[in-house]
């Protein structure tokens, strides 16, 4: 127990440093010796705003990663790789051809999205003898691959302007937090993980199997509806605030095992601060790599993640 809460105090120092790191450097220097409204603006309106959603998403995306890990038995399980990203991404582009600048409608577009996304991947990798994993990983690039060709049918009617920066989004974009942004996405991250959390122990039996888990009471029907619903909220959320950020649920859940073992107790809390801290720490490079021009966070993680992904693939 000791063990576990010392980890428990690592990450969390580690979010508090990187959370600060991310503040105080970026493109522009704040100077807090002689403090300026410009100082205060990029502060208070551009950076802290910016710094939290990422925290947000972070935790969003790595806490519904280790909940669908779980419940589907499968070390490849992410909302990225199985296409969940792509259906918020989708529901969020028409929310915007539909609504226009009408923020509100973006997550519910998207968790629509989402969920539809996630059913057809888990109707489609479902077999009489059970799930694997190949079934469920072509499953997941078909779906990617079919909402990606929509996608990119919707954005070629869109002029050169709007088209940068709809690709920019979709490869995972912070530049464009708002206070209403970061406080809908780390209400949705507290909440989700609350919510996971209390089916820990449905989700550690859910791994050994469904049918022994049902033998000890669990209701499978019910905690795997959840867990769906829970896991496309935060992926609509997250996607409709930030673009697709990817990988962020494979390559942090991994790590957590790693660290503190399979209990979904101590997974599903740690999954949420370590993924705050990876996507945080990967933005601040996205932000500072070539300033004062930008990258695309989805593409810092995709270039940690994708190497992570072979290896566990080949596993």
């Amino acid at each position: 127990m000791k063990g576990q809460t010392g980890k428990f105090l690592i990450l969390l120092f580690a979010l508090a440093s990187s959370l600060t790191v991310a503040i105080l450097i970026g493109s522009e220097s704040i100077s807090f010796s002689r403090w300026s409204d410009l100082d205060r603006t990029i502060l208070f309106d551009i950076r802290i705003p910016r710094v939290l959603l990422g925290a947000g998403i972070g935790a969003a995306l790595a806490v519904s990663g280790a909940a669908l890990q779980a419940l589907l038995r499968n070390p490849l399980a992410e909302p990225y790789l199985l296409g969940v990203s792509n259906g918020a991404a989708l529901g969020t582009m028409l929310a915007i051809f539909i609504a226009g600048e009408v923020e509100i409608i973006r997550p519910v577009f998207a968790f629509i999205g989402a969920v539809l996304a996630t059913v057809a991947v888990y109707q489609m990798a479902r077999s009489k003898a059970g799930m694997n994993v190949e079934r469920l990983v072509l499953s997941g690039v078909i779906v990617t691959t079919m909402l990606s060709s929509i996608i990119v049918l919707l954005t070629s009617v869109l002029d050169a302007a709007k088209l940068r920066s709809f690709t920019f989004w979709l490869l995972g974009d912070l530049s464009q937090a708002s206070k209403w942004g970061f406080i809908l996405v780390s209400a949705a991250a507290l909440l989700g993980t609350a919510a996971l959390l209390i089916q820990a122990r449905s989700l550690n039996l859910l791994m050994i199997g469904e049918r022994d888990a049902f033998d000890f009471g669990v209701e499978v029907s019910r905690v795997r509806a959840l867990v769906f619903g829970v896991s496309a909220a935060l992926v609509g959320v997250s996607v409709s605030a930030g673009g697709s950020v990817g990988y962020v649920g494979l390559i942090v859940p991994h790590l957590v095992r790693m660290m503190v073992g399979s209990d979904n107790r101590n997974v599903i809390p740690l999954a949420a601060i370590g993924g705050a801290t990876f996507v945080v720490l990967a933005d601040t490079i996205a932000r500072v790599a070539i300033a004062p021009r930008e990258l695309p966070v989805g593409a810092i993680t995709a270039l940690l993640g994708a190497p992570l992904f072979i290896y566990l693939l080949r596993k």
